[in-house]
């Protein structure tokens, strides 16, 4: 069973580069976990002071030291506040005294292991790593890391990437092909050739995502259900009951929660909706808008539908982290969601207390219309070095440690992220913290690719047009309305 599953992962990683090609075309890809894990707001980011040292003359170029692949094979209990050490440290120590400005994970549980594997990089290296938070906002980090390539600045280090951004950034960022091109054949071969533009590897990948639904296993069976839903029909069925039911001792609660907000998670809610409903992907492969459908109409509307009903009127403003925590706070029956959350929902605070939702819920593929599969947008992030460091060593050598066996076995077990290292995805430690990888129904679900490639350097806009009308559609407006507006403005842009 292990070696099929292993098997199976290996096939499915190494579909990855079709789906992004095709700018939406239905394929498989391996379940990753979304850069997401920000379970408490963080102040806002200040720009760090440029760094000092003066670039090495190989620009950052170097002879690899191979990593061991170990499996991300530890010893002792793996647990947050023991993080493992860096596995070249005797190498990295040669740029001891380096500082580097790394953008990282913005809130929550995310910012926090990026906080805890910082502070043990430092003390096994001596390279100091200032952490900004990266906004918590997709659109708004893109635009970010536009600013700073533009203005060819010093001041970012290294940064985290959306699947999405490798090729529209890929001029501005280090080739790591000479320090990390041996590591990164440990990885998934379809994320190391999606962060492979015109032969040189311009991000190592860390993690992935894919949209899934999460629900409550106790309320379904207190009701009569003995499984997830599988059609949207049967989703706004349950949710309804259960939420009737609820709502007597809790008047708080809710059928169903999701991503609303007009922003970049959006866009991956609506596409699931659009695509799980024939509707298409935004933009086919052959360049062929597919926005304005009756299907994917009708896909809108529902949604629309459930707002003030099985869902709360706030939804149009929800985020991943809004969702998660009324979920998690015992107040929802289903979510849409990535699959960082599943860990913190087992997760016990500080003072050891298990949320209310421990033990009670579990995941499944998100619904579909009849007749149509389920679907889940691809995500994922990867980690790069700016062309402009002043410190591109001592930059590779935190990503080389970010993204190793161990420290994804680290992030997999305590964090509930995926790995991207095959070997890591058997480690037992990994499977037991996230089971969900080991159920075919949730591994083996359609991926929907956001359309990156078709879009090229427009996709930032498209995706905002996208967004934006869906949110339109989700506040009152008619789909058959804002449709063919949206269709109007992509065709605009990729004339």
């Amino acid at each position: 069973m292990k070696q099929r599953f292993r098997n199976l992962m290996v096939v499915l990683l190494l579909l990855l580069p079709l789906i992004v090609a095709c700018g939406g075309d239905e394929a498989t890809e391996t379940p990753a976990n979304t850069g997401q894990a920000n379970p408490t707001e963080a102040p806002a980011a200040t720009e760090p002071p440029a760094a000092t040292e003066p670039p090495a003359d190989n620009g950052g170029a170097a002879t690899e030291t191979p990593a061991e692949d170990n499996g991300g094979a530890t010893t002792g209990t793996i647990t947050k506040d023991n993080p493992p050490p860096v596995p070249n440290a005797a190498d990295a120590k040669q740029y001891s005294g380096a500082t580097i400005t790394y953008y990282g994970d913005s809130v929550g549980l995310g910012a926090e292991l990026d906080q805890i594997l910082a502070k043990q990089f430092t003390k096994d290296t001596g390279i100091q790593v200032e952490i900004i938070p990266k906004p918590q906002d997709a659109t708004e980090n893109y635009a970010t890391y536009q600013r700073f390539f533009q203005a060819q600045s010093a001041d970012i280090d290294v940064m985290m990437l959306d699947v999405i951004w490798p090729g529209a950034f890929a001029q501005h960022l280090l080739d790591l092909t000479p320090k990390l091109g041996e590591a990164a054949k440990q990885h998934a071969p379809g994320i190391v050739e999606n962060n492979t533009i015109d032969g040189k590897l311009v991000a190592m990948p860390w993690f992935g995502d894919y949209g899934m639904l999460y629900y409550r296993t106790d309320l379904l069976e207190k009701y009569g259900y003995s499984k997830a839903p599988e059609t949207w029909d049967e989703l706004e069925e349950m949710a309804k009951k259960i939420q009737d039911g609820e709502k007597a001792a809790n008047p708080n609660f809710v059928g169903f929660v999701w991503q609303g907000a007009a922003y970049e998670g959006l866009t991956c809610d609506a596409l699931e909706w659009q695509a799980s409903s024939g509707g298409g992907k935004i933009i086919s492969n052959d360049g062929t808008i597919t926005v304005n459908s009756p299907e994917t109409a009708k896909a809108f509307n529902r949604a629309a539908g459930w707002v003030g009903t099985i869902s709360p009127e706030g939804v149009t403003s929800y985020k991943e982290e809004d969702a998660r925590n009324v979920f998690q706070s015992g107040n929802a029956a289903f979510m849409r969601n990535w699959p960082y959350a599943f860990a913190l929902g087992n997760e016990p605070d500080d003072s050891g207390n298990a949320p209310v939702i421990a033990g009670k819920f579990d995941v499944a593929p998100l619904p579909h219309e009849p007749g149509q599969e389920s679907v889940g947008t691809v995500g994922g992030w990867q980690l790069a070095v700016s062309k402009y460091s002043q410190n591109p060593d001592a930059a590779v050598e935190f990503v080389r440690y970010m993204t190793s066996p161990e420290v994804e076995t680290y992030r997999g077990v305590v964090g509930g992220y995926v790995p991207t290292v095959l070997s890591v995805l058997e480690n037992p430690e990994v499977i037991a913290a996230q089971p969900y990888l080991s159920k075919p129904e949730v591994a083996n679900v359609v991926r929907a690719a956001r359309p990156s490639a078709a879009a090229g350097e427009n996709y930032n806009q498209i995706s905002t047009i996208y967004f934006q009308g869906v949110n339109q559609i989700l506040l009152g407006a008619k789909a058959e309305d804002v449709l063919p507006q949206m269709e109007s403005q992509i065709q605009r842009l990729l004339r």
